[in-house]
């Protein structure tokens, strides 16, 4: 009798190896150069790498569609073509020639693919017409409630539109060798089709999964990795003092108890949805910047990069224009280094279930401080957050807090005392290894 009770893993999504310390980072094509193509991506790849980034993720390389494009170059998630290369960024071989230095870096690529919408002059309008989506006046449509007015949106009820769809992601696997995908709106397509698609592309060669959307049910088949949006909104509304610091505590018990313990959440403080449409990284966080960051890195989840964030990200990049980030050495890429190098080397930071899960050190402030320790085996990592425009003297409790510790960013070592509380800054960040 006892056996019909027993426990049912219906997550059956395996992290790879190589991920289990990674950290990815985003590229838009368009911006990272100065030439705005392939090129200008693979002489950048040393630095990227330098960051101690993993996995390469592309925007979009297909062509853009014409017809209701918006502003010059259009949206590169508008896709004409989903067998053909954006001319704008190269040719067949030049895009070949990225992936392989890529892999000769010994990193992995995922494309972004947009499998939701096309283009509104995406040949497949006249010859499958029957696959989108209609409105009220059986015409094709966009999005519901969105201003997506340069693209249309697909039916997933029609079969063949998923065979089409599977074998167009089954052709990058096997043309260029990318390791996986990056899958806009993955929410607006049904969980069996992401299924499908998965076991078409592991049957070639096994794909990394990224998900953009927040739903635990995309990791039971498909998704090795889901964005962590409510997480940024959290640190968002709380750098902007709109939203009270339990509103963090509350992701992660969620984070905790309500999702696999196999699944990747990406954690975030800017990206090009948020860079484009929010603001860049210090109009989003401002003085609480730094310790966001520092949060994405050492807690749970694998961090992304934003292209240009190490830059300072000093400004809006334009979407429908030609735009390059302005390349400098920036306070922000250093602590990014740093964090990620620490990552790598102690195996409490990992992802998934390769790291340590997030113990709160409770203290007598906790309305402006957050506080944890991850720990596995004989490592510690003690984090501490100001997360307030205020001067705080915490008290911790003694059991987490307490020992010989290495200050990660000052280079110190320093004995930690519940009995002598710290004086933090506003929005200061602690994070110690412990000795």
């Amino acid at each position: 009798m006892a056996a019909d009770f027993l426990p049912q893993n219906r997550y059956q999504v395996a992290q790879p190896a190589w991920s289990e310390n990674a950290v990815i980072y985003q590229v838009n094509t368009r911006q990272f150069s100065a030439e705005g193509n392939f090129q200008g991506v693979i002489k950048g790849l040393e630095h990227i790498k330098a960051l101690g980034a993993d996995i390469i993720y592309l925007m979009p390389v297909q062509p853009i569609g014409i017809k209701n494009r918006k502003g010059a170059l259009g949206s590169p998630y508008s896709v004409k073509d989903y067998f053909a290369i954006n001319p704008e960024f190269g040719d067949e071989n030049s895009f070949a020639a990225l992936v392989s230095e890529i892999h000769r870096l010994d990193m992995k690529v995922i494309l972004d693919w947009i499998p939701n919408h096309s283009a509104w002059d995406n040949p497949l309008t006249v010859s499958h017409p029957d696959w989108y989506a209609k409105d009220y006046q059986g015409n094709f449509r966009p999005s519901p409630w969105w201003d997506w007015d340069d693209i249309i949106e697909f039916d997933y009820s029609v079969p063949a539109l998923r065979r089409y769809m599977t074998e167009a992601m089954c052709y990058w696997v096997e043309r260029f060798d990318i390791d996986g995908f990056r899958c806009d709106v993955a929410g607006y397509v049904p969980n069996d089709f992401w299924a499908q698609a998965r076991a078409a592309l592991d049957a070639i060669k096994p794909v990394f999964m990224l998900a953009e959307w927040e739903n635990r049910d995309l990791h039971e088949q498909a998704f090795n990795m889901t964005y962590a949006w409510s997480w940024n909104e959290a640190m968002h509304d709380i750098a902007q003092g709109r939203a009270p610091l339990d509103r963090l505590r509350k992701y992660y018990s969620w984070n905790e108890r309500s999702w696999p313990e196999s699944a990747y959440r990406m954690t975030f403080v800017s990206n090009h949805d948020k860079n484009a449409w929010d603001g860049t990284q210090h109009e989003q966080f401002g003085q609480a910047l730094e310790a966001a960051i520092v949060l994405s890195v050492t807690g749970e989840g694998m961090p992304l990069i934003h292209n240009g964030q190490e830059a300072g990200e000093n400004k809006r990049l334009a979407f429908f224009e030609r735009d390059p980030i302005d390349w400098q050495d920036h306070a922000i890429g250093d602590l990014y280094r740093e964090l990620i190098s620490l990552k790598k080397r102690v195996k409490a930071l990992w992802n998934g279930k390769a790291g340590a899960t997030m113990l709160q050190v409770n203290s007598n402030d906790l309305k402006r401080v957050f506080s944890y320790v991850r720990m596995q085996g004989n490592e510690k990592i003690l984090v501490v957050l100001n997360l307030s425009p205020d001067t705080v003297s915490p008290t911790f409790d003694a059991g987490l807090y307490n020992g010989q510790y290495r200050d990660v960013l000052n280079r110190q070592d320093i004995v930690l005392d519940a009995a002598q509380p710290p004086i933090l800054a506003p929005w200061a960040y602690r994070v110690y290894e412990a000795i």
